[in-house]
């Protein structure tokens, strides 16, 4: 990042001049830090759109190019050449692995995939059917609380075994999720299988039916991990920072990630498309009469799996999960009809001006539901399965604000509209 040159801003009979800082992908923004010292004036800005809230190394994304990198990478080598593990690593290290640190790390990680048995007890007082965002979320605060000796480490040490806790025995407590929303007995994790087949294992396993590892499904785990792991400052980001940026834990920062994820705007999208295919099928609705219905000005209905708040043209991790999707549906010999509902609906929406002209492109949500639908994922899980993927990416950024030249507490400033100064009628004369 550097400084190249300065904007004017004139307020009246007031000028001053701004730093413009360039990135090292060519993203120029203009400093406004400070604008209210200088002028007594903030910016209007609402949901951020047009705000930079922090410098940051890890993920480029040109949303009207339909690029997405991560350290530098193309998310469409990482999904060819990589395991999740290594992205992780990549993510929160800030390289890629070699040999012997991937599987150190996998050591690392295998030795830390254990809950603390006490921990078991929580997972039977959760009301049956609990969702399991819920108990993610609740769990993954509670960690923190069965590891009281990473407070007493060195900063270092604390973040590490922090990261590698929560990067391994969230995993664990997802599958648990599951298990408990199933009514099945919980599966423990297996030291000699890597991330994605024991995650796969703990959730599909039976006493009376063994579950066989496919190495198509296994890969097919990896690259919907990696293609959730990191997307620069979205929500759930965002709020893993701000939540940071108050001194609050790694724990609780995730905590309060998971919780932001949860939204159907963000990470719940995937489900609500599910939930929308099915809707289409099951009132035998023609794919032209929904897109009719997403047009129309007066009718609330959306084409959920459509569009994007940055990209402006087709979302490269949606051409990874579409790929996804064939492989997975072949090997298991599967005819989803709602795949069938999908493809015409994409064909539909890419020939129509009015999605064309409003670059309303297929996003990550639209296939990738289908897919974990396929290897046996009910819809509730979807968004569990998407904050496992997330997961080393918010760790990273939580890492990046803790050692940020210009950390701040957040704390965004307002436009007050609300009533004038008033009196207080006593209680009596109301």
């Amino acid at each position: 990042m550097h400084k190249a040159t300065k904007a004017t801003l004139t307020i009246g009979d007031t000028t001053i001049e701004l730093p413009v800082l360039t990135g090292t992908e060519g993203e120029r923004t203009i400093d406004i830090s400070a604008l209210r010292k200088q002028t007594g004036m903030t910016t209007f800005d609402p949901g951020y759109v047009n705000t930079a809230a922090c410098q940051s190394a890890i993920t480029f994304l040109d949303g009207e190019k339909g690029i997405l990198r991560h350290r530098g990478y193309p998310i469409e080598q990482l999904v060819k050449e990589c395991e999740f593990v290594e992205v992780a690593y990549l993510l929160v290290h800030g390289a890629l692995p070699d040999k012997r640190q991937r599987e150190d790390f996998s050591s690392k990680l295998n030795r830390h995939s254990m809950l603390h048995e006490d921990m078991r007890f929580f997972f039977r007082n959760y009301p049956e059917r609990a969702h399991p965002m819920a108990i993610l979320s609740s769990m993954a605060i509670s960690l923190s609380t069965f590891c009281p000796e990473v407070e007493e480490m060195d900063v270092d040490a604390q973040v590490d075994e922090a990261m590698t806790t929560l990067l391994s025995q969230l995993r664990t407590i997802a599958a648990f999720s599951y298990r408990k929303f199933e009514g099945k007995p919980f599966v423990y994790p297996d030291h000699k299988l890597r991330y994605c087949e024991n995650l796969l294992k703990m959730m599909f396993d039976s006493p009376v039916e063994p579950y066989e590892l496919d190495p198509v499904l296994v890969r097919a785990m990896n690259a919907l991990l990696i293609i959730h792991a990191d997307h620069e400052q979205n929500c759930s980001t965002s709020a893993v920072r701000l939540v940071g940026s108050s001194g609050a834990n790694l724990f609780a920062s995730i905590a309060a990630g998971i919780c932001a994820l949860w939204g159907p705007k963000h990470g719940g999208a995937n489900q609500a498309v599910i939930e929308m295919l099915e809707g289409i099928r099951r009132d035998g609705l023609k794919v032209s009469d929904v897109v009719t219905r997403a047009k129309a000005k007066d009718n609330p209905f959306r084409l959920m799996g459509f569009g994007h708040r940055v990209y402006k043209t087709y979302d490269p991790r949606a051409r990874i999960a579409k790929k996804l999707c064939d492989q997975v549906l072949e090997r298991l010999g599967i005819k989803d009809p709602l795949l069938d509902i999908a493809l015409e609906l994409e064909q539909a929406a890419l020939a129509d001006d009015y999605f064309v002209e409003r670059k309303l492109y297929p996003n990550v949500d639209f296939y990738t539901g289908i897919v974990f639908r396929a290897m046996g994922i009910p819809t509730d899980m979807f968004t569990v399965m998407f904050a496992i993927g997330r997961l080393p990416g918010w760790i990273a950024h939580w890492i990046e604000w803790m050692n940020d030249p210009y950390q701040r507490i957040g704390r965004p400033r307002q436009l007050y509209v609300g009533p004038v100064t008033q009196d207080v009628v006593p209680l009596a004369k109301r």
